[in-house]
Formats: C-alpha cells, structure tokens, sequence
C-alpha cells in the first residue's frame, strides 16, 4: 500500500554530530570534497537562552537550539513564523542517568531541576520559549525511526495545513551503565526548515511517500542497498545515532542532485523521498 506523495520545499538546514560542526562542513564532507574526521560533538552554548538557563541547559537542550537556529537563520525564517515536529528516540540520556543515580541511592532526592528536564518534551519547551514560537508544536519518539516519523508528521502537517514547517531530528548519549543497553555514542542531530509552498530561496523539493505493505516488501531491498554510506566512519554514525538515520538522505541533498532516497521506519514501513534540486 502507499499514499498519495506529500510536496515540501526545503528552505534551510542544520547538521550538528560527531565530526559535523554545521551544514556548510557537513555538506563538503557528503560531497566527497573534505575527509570526515570523527571528533567528540562540540556543543555551542544557546545564546537564545539567558545567563541563568543557559548556565544550566543540558546536552540536548544546546544540540537543539543550536540546530534550530541554524536552519531558520539559513532559511531567512523568524521561529516564531513556523510550526514545530521535534523528534527523538532517546530523549536526555545524561539527565535520565542522573535521576537513576539517585534513585539508586540511599537519599532519593531528585532536584526539581532534574526532575523538570525529565520529560520528553523538554529541549522543544526551551526552544518555544526562547525563539518565542507559539505555534503547534508536536514531540515524538520511534525509537530508531524518529527521524521518519518526523518526517512524516512534518509532511503531514505542512501540507494538509498548508504550513510551514521545522523537524528537529535529534539525539543524545547514554553514560554507562544504560549505554550497555542503548549504546548511543555521542549527540548529533539535524534541522530543515520545510515550507508547503516554493518560494525564492528554496534549496529543493521533497515528495514523500509512505509505503506500507506489498510496497513495503519491494522497497526494503532498496532500502538495505541503498541506505548504507560508502565511507565507513559515516556509515557507524549513521547505525549508531538514530537521528543520523537521516545521512543518506543529507547526502542526496548535498550533491545538488536529483535522486530517491527509502528512509526505513517502523517495522514493515518505510518513506519513499524524491528530492528535486531548485
């Protein structure tokens, strides 16, 4: 079975992870035009935040103001003019680490700080606040197919709304011991600005397609040849950071090219995205 295409433009683009400062340096790397050197992700500190919050902001609450600043600016968008899909599958692992801790102890006094950054829905709350963006804005988790089902919550929205749109894809690391059992390396994620009709300035086109079923069946040989990256390092980050999911996908978009890329999502499903340069 499959669904009708859904039509977005991409107007702006963020990349942040292991070795991946920005778009500008993530896009030579995919083009082949720089070696990608993996290094520990650098997390800048979110000037959208005052002093005190910013002081106190996790790794995902920086990962993501970081990514979602550099895809409005690229865009030429305010945040406050775009509706909102954040998704991740793990959420803030250091944070859930911490509250484990002590839970795990004999006091059992979680700071309402900890407490408060608990939920999954947090670095999108600092995010709404700070960049003063009032409108929808949903948070999901798919365990390794957040970032299709961001997508395609975004597709969904942004054409039957008729909105436009910004996806936060991202991820974070679980210390040890959770890292034995979620061994998510490092934080990485990426951002796109997604506007349902073309206007100046849009980079390309997407159609997304859902594909469940019989098309399902005939899309995972596509998928299991065509989503593996040809430089090993980048292939590791792809597996090993469900946000990085998305690298096949980055790669079409950083050749200029026209092509089609089968993103995997949950169990039986994937996305079919048609990408075409503008």
């Amino acid at each position: 079975m499959t669904t009708p295409s859904l039509q977005l433009w991409l107007h702006g683009l963020a990349v942040l992870g292991p070795g991946l400062a920005n778009w500008p340096q993530a896009r030579a790397v995919l083009r082949g035009e720089e070696a990608y050197v993996p290094a520990a992700t650098v997390l800048p500190a979110p000037e959208m935040l005052p002093p005190p919050e910013r002081r106190r902001a996790s790794r995902v609450i920086k990962l993501v103001m970081a990514l979602g600043a550099e895809a409005c600016a690229q865009a030429g968008l305010a945040p406050s003019a775009l509706a909102s899909v954040f998704t991740s599958s793990t959420g803030d692992g250091h944070n859930c680490h911490a509250i484990c801790e002590v839970l795990a102890s004999y006091q059992r006094d979680v700071s309402p700080t900890r407490f408060h950054n608990s939920v999954h829905n947090t670095a999108a709350g600092y995010w709404c606040i700070a960049a003063q963006a009032t409108g929808p804005c949903q948070v999901l988790a798919a365990y390794d197919a957040s970032f299709a089902a961001g997508l395609l919550e975004t597709a969904v929205q942004g054409v039957c709304e008729a909105r436009d749109m910004l996806l936060v894809a991202y991820d974070a690391d679980y210390p040890e011991p959770l890292r034995a059992t979620r061994p998510v390396p490092d934080a990485a994620g990426l951002a796109m600005v997604l506007r349902a009709q073309q206007q100046a300035g849009a980079l390309a086109r997407l159609d997304i397609r859902w594909l469940g079923g019989q098309a399902a069946s005939e899309a995972a040989t596509d998928a299991e040849s065509g989503q593996e990256m040809a430089t090993p390092a980048l292939e590791q980050l792809r597996a090993s950071i469900p946000a990085m999911r998305a690298l096949p996908l980055l790669q079409l978009l950083a050749s200029g090219q026209a092509g089609r890329v089968i993103v995997p999502s949950l169990p039986g499903q994937y996305l079919q995205v048609d990408v075409t340069p503008c």
